[in-house]
């Protein structure tokens, strides 16, 4: 548990501690990054769910995981929290379970915000997907994150990227940080460049929101986050005032 302590309008389920890759911690340290207090302007419950890892999360969703985050969610709901997220977009395939169970509002992904910007962008535009790992991306995440209409979604993987794909391959391994950085805004450029039609971007990965000013930078376009997610719940719930 992290950050337990004082009022905190916003809790976040974490993945458990020392069982991430080299490369995820490294992403920690960036502001923007979700598990990064300096990322939030007010108080937030960081709670590190045992069992819950890239492995019970992102590649085989688990039930066992699920219930751990139930409870944890239960403990902090008991407490000042007043809405609760994860620390993983690929928690999408959670949602109804966790919003259902949990006494407070709950949004697990990044991944919600894609109809809002789908009617915003217009029908014949198209909205890029960045994610974590386009492989292990599924309809039924799509779905469970209340998206309908998928035939104008570009969804781009970051697992070919050199330094990124360390997180699946080499998780010992250090992370060259500016180049991941390059190795994003690469993707959101190249998928531009390959299908003009792109209006808008969103980005599934809780750890990509460092990045989403060099993407406006070199597109253009909007980009939708986890931290503009939790700034618009934030408001809603009137967790914090905006500077």
């Amino acid at each position: 548990m992290e950050g337990a302590t004082g009022k905190a309008p916003l809790g976040i389920l974490c993945w458990e501690a020392g069982a991430m890759p080299r490369g995820l911690a490294q992403l920690e340290s960036l502001v923007g990054n979700s598990t990064n207090p300096a990322s939030y302007s007010f108080p937030v419950w960081m709670y590190r769910v045992q069992g819950a890892n890239i492995h019970t999360i992102l590649e085989n969703p688990s039930p066992k995981a699920l219930e751990a985050m139930i409870a944890a969610g239960k403990e902090m709901a008991a407490g000042d929290v007043r809405a609760i997220t994860t620390s993983c977009g690929f928690n999408a395939i959670f949602q109804k379970e966790l919003a259902t169970a949990l006494p407070v509002p709950v949004f697990t992904s990044s991944l919600l915000q894609v109809p809002f910007v789908q009617r915003i962008v217009g029908a014949t535009a198209k909205i890029c997907i960045i994610t974590a790992n386009g492989s292990a991306l599924k309809p039924e995440h799509l779905a469970a994150a209340g998206i309908e209409r998928t035939d104008t979604l570009v969804i781009r993987g970051l697992e070919q990227c050199a330094q990124w794909r360390k997180i699946f391959e080499a998780p010992e391994e250090d992370m060259d940080l500016p180049a991941v950085r390059g190795e994003v805004v690469g993707v959101a450029v190249e998928a531009l460049r390959e299908d003009p039609a792109i209006r808008a971007f969103v980005l599934e990965c809780t750890d990509l929101p460092p990045f989403a000013a060099d993407i406006r930078k070199a597109t253009g376009l909007p980009v939708f986050d986890y931290i503009s997610m939790v700034h618009h719940v934030l408001e809603a719930i009137g967790g914090f005032q905006p500077e």
